[in-house]
This record gives structure tokens, C-alpha cells and sequence, in this order.
């Protein structure tokens, strides 16, 4: 089984008033220490029930993606209005004694699980992620790719062979090749004068690739057919490939290394549980198969077409 972490909502919205009932406030996650009471100031009440900017911290986390576009004094505005929405219809559900039902203990068991998982989950992933095993990452996987050779090519492309040839005629002529590319490349990146950027054999079809890397810098291809098109390339540099910068990709090692010690950590009680799965046939793999993750992006900085397929 495949560890998924989904960044999902639980439980139906309610069509409030507020500006902001589009989000619902379910699960959220709150990692640290307490704030203190004078961090913590009481923003509003509601029939005596306090709304304090811890609330308001929770609410903005849950509810982030339907405020991005909203000014900071808008933002306050609705996330207080939702709160206090959200006391009131809390009240009015405690009256009709919504919590006794069955289904809502299945929820708020469920609920609770959940913030269980995360709140440990993140503990986890958060004391993984020290500056020692970020750099060990991105000096195992700088290694893999420092020395691979890529090129910096452009490329006419057109439908026909014959267009090609006609391509072809014009710049032996003297025409120039970005030029040209912007006026009969049908390609996306006409614009750009058929600019492809760097990239590296696997990240173009084979017989695309093969040619630019045959090629040295400052000449033009012949007519090459791939499956989209025809093509004439012209390759302006070839270097052996660079990592990048650790600052550049330190986001996607951190969430790298978060999210393979959360992983590691459940394989592990996975390892050591006794799992029964009462919907499958005895002794299956399926329950107690190790978590997956992804390996970081090495870090590619060309276009992609024409990208492998």
C-alpha cells in the first residue's frame, strides 16, 4: 500500500452568509508551542463564546486558498465573519443535539484519527528535516547528474518534408535561423526563435536527440522527421551539466526528506502491527506493502518540446 498524503477537506459546507462559506473548517493542523495569552488577544464573542486570533490562525490555514486574492483587511473581515458564523450554527447544532447522532461520533471519530496522524506525521517530517540530511540529499543526487552532457538547441519545425527543405534552402541562403523559426516554426516556442533551452538525450525523442547531439555548436541539422513533424535544428552550446544551486531546489529537498521520514516512520509500524484485511485473501502483500517516495526533481531547467512521450 502506497502512503497517500492528500491535502483534503472533510465534511459538507454550510451555506453561510459569510463572504467566505465557500470553505469548509474541518481538520487543521496546529504544530508548536501554545501562544500566550497576550499573543493570543479575544477578537469577538458570541453569546458569550470567545473568538480568540488563535481561531483566526486556524480558519486562515484551513481556509487559505478562498482568501489569497483578498486584501489583509478583507481577509480579517471574512475570516472573523466566518467564526462567528460558525458559533452560532455550532450552537443551534449543539440545541438540536446534533452530536448524538451516529453518524456525527463516526465523523468526529474519524476526525480525530486524522489530526492524530498529521499532528505525529509532521512532528516526524519536521525533525527529519535538519540541515545535515538536506545536504546529504542534494549531495547524493548533485552527483548523478554533474558530468551528464546536455545541449542548447533550436529548432524549426514544419509539417512536411518539404517544407523542410525549403527551411533548409533559406539558410544556407544567410537567412537567420531565430528569424525564421518565429515565421514558420510551428512549434509553441516559435516565439522564442525556436529556443529549447538545455536539455539532456532523455528529455527529447530519440531521434531528435540523437541529431542535436551529434552536432556541434554553431551547425544546422538536415531535414529530421520525428512523430511531430520535421524538423531543422541548430545547436548553439553543449556543457556538461551543472546541479543547481542547493538554494534553488532546497524547498523540494525539504519536502523530499519530510515526506520519506513520515513514510519510513509508517512502514515501520506497518512492520511491526499485526494487519488483517478482513476484504482480501490470507497473507496478501497488499496490507503490509512499504510506503513510497518520490525522489526529488533533480532540477531541469530546459523546455520540453519536443518532450519524450
Amino acid at each position: 500500500m502506497t502512503i497517500s498524503f492528500l491535502e483534503t477537506k472533510t465534511g459538507p459546507c454550510l451555506g453561510l452568509a459569510s463572504a467566505v462559506a465557500a470553505g469548509c473548517l474541518a481538520v487543521a493542523l496546529l504544530v508548536g508551542s501554545p501562544a500566550r495569552a497576550d499573543d493570543n488577544p479575544v477578537l469577538a464573542k458570541v453569546n458569550g463564546s470567545e473568538i480568540r486570533q488563535s481561531d483566526m490562525n486556524l480558519a486562515e490555514e484551513e481556509l487559505g486558498p478562498t482568501l489569497d486574492k483578498m486584501d489583509p483587511a478583507t481577509k480579517k473581515e471574512n475570516l472573523l465573519a466566518f467564526l462567528i458564523d460558525m458559533k452560532l450554527v455550532d450552537k443551534a447544532a449543539e440545541d438540536k443535539k446534533i452530536g448524538d447522532s451516529d453518524e456525527f461520533k463516526k465523523r468526529l471519530a474519524f476526525a480525530r484519527d486524522r489530526l492524530m496522524m498529521d499532528t505525529l506525521l509532521a512532528n516526524e517530517g519536521k525533525a527529519a528535516t535538519t540541515d545535515e540530511a538536506m545536504k546529504k540529499v542534494y549531495d547524493d543526487a548533485a552527483k548523478q547528474i554533474t558530468g551528464e552532457q546536455e545541449v542548447h538547441a533550436r529548432h524549426i519545425l514544419v509539417a512536411t518534408e518539404d517544407e523542410a527543405k525549403e527551411v533548409e534552402k533559406e539558410l544556407k541562403a544567410g537567412a537567420d535561423f531565430a528569424e525564421l523559426a518565429k515565421k514558420k516554426s510551428k512549434d509553441p516556442g516559435a516565439s522564442d526563435g525556436g529556443d529549447l533551452g538545455f536539455f539532456t538525450k532523455d528529455q527529447m525523442v530519440p531521434e531528435f536527440s540523437a541529431v542535436a547531439f551529434s552536432l556541434q555548436p554553431g551547425q544546422i541539422s538536415d531535414p529530421v522527421k520525428t512523430q511531430f513533424g520535421w524538423h531543422i535544428i541548430k545547436v548553439e552550446e553543449k556543457r556538461n551539466r551543472k546541479a543547481p544551486d542547493f538554494d534553488q531546489v532546497k524547498g523540494q529537498i525539504e519536502t523530499y526528506v519530510t515526506r520519506k521520514a513520515q513514510a519510513d516512520y509508517v512502514t515501520k509500524l506497518r512492520e511491526n502491527a499485526k494487519i488483517e484485511r478482513m476484504d482480501q485473501a490470507a497473507n496478501t502483500p497488499a496490507a503490509n506493502a512499504p510506503a513510497a517516495t518520490p525522489a526529488p526533481d533533480a532540477g531541469k531547467d530546459s523546455k520540453t518540446a519536443p518532450a519524450k512521450k
